[in-house]
């Protein structure tokens, strides 16, 4: 995929506009969700607590869902208590719900542990129409490891495999991306999330393999993108 192969309203179509940080405000939570609307993102990503809120906000706007996440940020809260947490989410309004695997489990080669904790949350996300998104913290993974939970996120039924909860020691790279997209093939999703900050950042990962971008920075990486349009078209493409 080349710079002239997407226009800024296409890329505000993968992005998953973010707000997880644990001191967002009520009226910060509102801001994203008036961005949101305005430039029409994949969703609008915020913390259980601020679901209803975001629901209230985006309601009436069909093509802008709602996400949250689940065992955020460690992942190693129980299975009954992944699932119970993702079905209190989608009542109050969530379409997407991305969840942390148990890196502990998978490190420790309890396969069957990470296998069926995804699976309870997809099963609860899949009863109610919702999308289940898979966080494997790829930071904390060896290149075999990811292969490994990329697999057992497929297994398990997951919509997307996603490589970071941002809090971790390191967020996306193209490599894992790649890798990801090579492993769960071309019907799974794969986000990209973490660090990704720029126009630049994110066209990388969609070049890897990205069909999702989580982003904080998702109105200024959409005015980047409108400024390489603008340059473009004028120097005749």
């Amino acid at each position: 995929m080349t710079q002239t192969s997407i226009s800024p309203a296409q890329l505000a179509r993968l992005i998953d506009h973010t707000l997880l940080r644990p001191e967002a405000t009520r009226e910060q939570v509102i801001a994203l969700c008036q961005e949101a609307r305005a430039y029409h993102f994949a969703s609008v990503c915020v913390n259980p607590a601020y679901v209803a809120l975001a629901a209230e906000m985006m309601a009436g706007i069909e093509d802008v869902r709602v996400c949250t996440v689940i065992g955020f940020p460690l992942g190693a809260t129980l299975p009954a208590v992944k699932a119970f947490e993702a079905e209190q989410v989608i009542a109050l309004g969530a379409h997407e719900v991305d969840m942390v695997q148990n890196v502990g489990a998978l490190k420790s080669g309890d396969l069957d542990l990470v296998r069926q904790d995804i699976a309870a949350v997809v099963e609860v996300a899949h009863a109610h129409g919702a999308l289940c998104k898979v966080i494997l913290e790829t930071a904390l993974l060896t290149d075999e490891e990811k292969v490994t939970a990329c697999k057992l996120a497929v297994e398990a039924g997951a919509d997307f495999v996603k490589t970071s909860t941002g809090f971790g020691p390191g967020g996306a790279t193209a490599h894992d991306v790649a890798l990801m997209r090579q492993t769960v093939g071309p019907t799974v999703g794969v986000k990209a999330s973490g660090g990704i900050r720029t126009f630049a950042d994110a066209l990388t990962m969609i070049q890897a393999g990205a069909t999702r971008i989580g982003a904080s920075a998702g109105v200024r990486i959409l005015a980047e993108a409108g400024g390489a349009a603008q340059g473009q078209a004028g120097e005749g493409y």
